[in-house]
């Protein structure tokens, strides 16, 4: 299902460019953690935000990871919210701060914290040469 070539950008802790539709049909784009377990994307987020909003009225979102060594390199993700789940202690955002290299003994906003499961619909991208260099 992942292009081989592109796997490497769902695997490594980069930031994800998550895209929503807000329910005025303008679209919203939020930097995300996340972690892909070969069959889903999981980020963590909190229950008060704008996005837990926008997927009252449609789950549809997009994601594209760049490579930061290669901006012409990238993977997009399509697909939708299947599940938002209460993220007890903030366990599943504590992994995420592991991983992307963060502390994570103090979590403000444990309370408000949520597990969100996107279920993909499509994987694409391009590995194109840097433009940049000659």
């Amino acid at each position: 299902m992942v292009p081989a070539e592109l796997s490497d950008l769902l695997d490594r802790p980069l930031v994800a460019a998550l895209a929503t539709e807000r329910p005025d049909g303008t679209l919203q784009c939020n930097p995300m953690w996340f972690r892909f377990d070969g069959t889903e994307i999981k980020m963590s987020h909190t229950s008060t935000r704008q996005k837990i909003r926008n997927w009252d009225a449609n789950t549809a979102v997009s994601l594209c990871i760049t490579d930061p060594a290669n901006t012409f390199r990238y993977v997009e993700v399509r697909g939708f919210v299947t599940g938002l789940a209460s993220d007890l202690d903030a366990q599943f955002h504590r992994e995420l701060r592991v991983r992307y290299g963060m502390d994570a003994t103090n979590v403000p906003d444990a309370a408000e914290r949520v597990v969100v499961t996107i279920r993909i619909t499509y994987i694409g991208g391009r590995e194109m040469a840097d433009q940049t260099k000659t």
